[in-house]
C-alpha cells in the first residue's frame, strides 16, 4: 500500500506550526519598540535576545536527545508549543527586566523542547523518496504564520496605535489554538525507549563523536555557511538605511516570506525527484548572488528583485537541510542528530551575527555581503563530496 504523502500528523503539526508562528511574528515588528517603551536600552535588548537564542540552541540538543532516549516525540512538541504560548502574555504581565528576561527565554526554550521531537515525527510519517516534499510542505505553513503575523500586527497598530500589550495579549490565541491542534496527533510507535539515565545539558556533542561519517560531512559544510549566514536584520538594516521608510522594510519583509511560503512545498517535491544536494546547492547559489547584490545595488526595484530570490533561497534549503539529515541518521536517532545540527547552527548564527555586526562597524556594509556571498560558494563546492544517499 502506498503510503499518504501529506498525512493526518504532517498537515496538523504544519497547522500547528502556522498558528504558532501567527502569534510570533505578530510580535516581531513591535518587540524591539515595547521593550525601549518599557526602559530596555539597546544593550540590554541585545543581551535579552542573545541569551534566549542561546538557550534555545542548547535546549534543541538536549531535548532532541532526550525524546530519542525516550521513545516519545508528542509530549516534547505539546509541552514545547504551550511553553511558546503562554510567554506572549507574560512579557506584559510585569515590566521588570528579571520577569522579561524570564518571559522571552520560556519562549526560546519552547522552541528548543519541541523542535527534534517534531522534525522526527515529520521525519517519522515520510520515506526517504517523500521527504523533501513532507518537510516543505511544513515549512510553507510554518512561513504563511510568519506572512499572517506581521500583516495582523500592521493592522491591529493602525487602529490602535501604540496598544502593544493587547497585542501580546491577543497573541496568546493562536497559540492556544496551536496547542489545541496537537491533541489531534497520532504518535506512532517507531523507537524503543532506551535506558533511563541522566542526560547532561551537552549530551547532543556525545552524538557528534558517535554519528556516522556522512552526517558528519554534511552537518560541516551546512555549519561553516551559517558562520556567514547573519541575521536577515541585517538584510533590512540595509534596506533602511538605503533611505527607505518603515512601511516599506516591514513590507518587503513580508513579501520575502510570502515567496517563501508559496515556493516550498514545489521546491521540497523537486528535492525528492532530483535529489536533495541538487536543490539545497542550487538554493546556496541562489543565496551568493542575492548576497553580492545586496554589496552592490540599493535601488528600490533591486530590494524587491533581491527579496525574492532570497525567499527562493529558504525555500530550497531550510526544510531540505533536515530533510537530508534525517535521510542519512538513524531512524531511533532522529531528534538527536536534528537537534544537534540546529543547537550548533544556533551558536553559528549568534557567531555569524556578531561577525557581521563587527565587519559592518569596521569596513562597511559591502563586505558583511560579499563574505556571505563567497562562503556560500565555498560550500557549494564542499557539499559537491557529500553523498546524499540513505545510511539506513
Amino acid at each position: 500500500m502506498k503510503k499518504e504523502i501529506l498525512s493526518r500528523n504532517v498537515i496538523v503539526l504544519s497547522l500547528v506550526s502556522l498558528f504558532t508562528d501567527v502569534a510570533s511574528e505578530m510580535l516581531y515588528p513591535v518587540m524591539p519598540i515595547y521593550l525601549k517603551t518599557i526602559g530596555f536600552s539597546i544593550i540590554l535588548i541585545g543581551v535579552l535576545e542573545g541569551f534566549a537564542e542561546g538557550l534555545a540552541g542548547l535546549s534543541k540538543g538536549y531535548f532532541g536527545k532526550m525524546s530519542d532516549n525516550t521513545g516519545k516525540r508528542l509530549p516534547f512538541v505539546r509541552f514545547g508549543y504551550a511553553l511558546s504560548a503562554l510567554s506572549k502574555p507574560l512579557l506584559v504581565l510585569f515590566a521588570f527586566p528579571v520577569w522579561v528576561f524570564f518571559a522571552r527565554t520560556l519562549d526560546r526554550l519552547g522552541k528548543g523542547v519541541r523542535t527534534g521531537a517534531r522534525d522526527a515525527l515529520l521525519s517519522d510519517e515520510a520515506t526517504p523518496e517523500t521527504k523533501g516534499r513532507v518537510f516543505g510542505f511544513h515549512r510553507a505553513m510554518d512561513t504563511t504564520g510568519a506572512v499572517a503575523g506581521p500583516l495582523l500586527a500592521l493592522i491591529y497598530l493602525s487602529i490602535w496605535p501604540e496598544d502593544y500589550k493587547m497585542l501580546f495579549i491577543l497573541a496568546f490565541f493562536p497559540g492556544i489554538l496551536a496547542i489545541g491542534l496537537t491533541f489531534l496527533i497520532k504518535e506512532k510507535k517507531v523507537i524503543e525507549a532506551k535506558p533511563v539515565k541522566k542526560i547532561r545539558i551537552l549530551e547532543f556533542v556525545k552524538y557528534w563523536k558517535e554519528s556516522p561519517a556522512a552526517y558528519k560531512k554534511l552537518v560541516a559544510g551546512l555549519l561553516f555557511f551559517t558562520l556567514f549566514n547573519s541575521s536577515d536584520v541585517f538584510l533590512l538594516l540595509k534596506v533602511k538605511e538605503a533611505g527607505y521608510g518603515d512601511t516599506f522594510v516591514i513590507g518587503i519583509y513580508v513579501f520575502y516570506n510570502l515567496v517563501y511560503a508559496v515556493f516550498s512545498y514545489p521546491l521540497g517535491s523537486l528535492a525528492d525527484k532530483w535529489g536533495m544536494k541538487k536543490v539545497f546547492t542550487s538554493g546556496l547559489l541562489v543565496f551568493a548572488f542575492v548576497y553580492i547584490g545586496f554589496a552592490f545595488f540599493e535601488h528600490q526595484w533591486m530590494f524587491v528583485f533581491l527579496f525574492f530570490f532570497y525567499g527562493i533561497f529558504a525555500a530550497s534549503t531550510e526544510g531540505i537541510a533536515k530533510a537530508w539529515i534525517s535521510n542519512i541518521s538513524d531512524p531511533s536517532q532522529t531528534a538527536t542528530a536534528i537537534g544537534t545540527f540546529t543547537a550548533f547552527q544556533s551558536v553559528g548564527i549568534l557567531f555569524a551575527s556578531s561577525f557581521a555586526g563587527l565587519i559592518w562597524y569596521s569596513f562597511g556594509a559591502e563586505y558583511v555581503f560579499l563574505f556571505g556571498g563567497i562562503a556560500a560558494f565555498v560550500v557549494v563546492v564542499y557539499l559537491q563530496l557529500v553523498k546524499e544517499k540513505r545510511s539506513f
